[in-house]
């Protein structure tokens, strides 16, 4: 198992548009992934999962995987956030 926690750094937070390219990358990976933000804990390679986490700016976002690939996964998704889902 291998986690990282990012920031979420772009004013519009996690809506659809970054909630699919998380989706889009996620299922790049054979291993199981989750983003957690406090108790809640959901699967990324749900969109809509994703959307209802309600990662706004300034949240601590937790992601975790577990399996093969797994580094390379959660360093992927990782990137998203920090180039701000390139939206900015």
């Amino acid at each position: 198992m291998y986690e990282k926690t990012v920031n979420v750094i772009n004013r519009a937070g996690v809506h659809a548009r970054p909630a699919a390219l998380l989706v889009q990358t996620a299922k790049d990976f054979p291993c199981e992934i989750f983003l957690e933000r406090d108790d809640d804990r959901i699967n990324g390679k749900s969109i809509m999962g994703i959307i209802t986490l309600g990662a706004a700016y300034g949240m601590q976002i937790k992601i975790i995987a577990d399996g093969p690939d797994e580094e390379k996964a959660v360093e992927a998704l990782a990137r998203h956030f920090e180039t701000k889902f390139e939206e900015e």
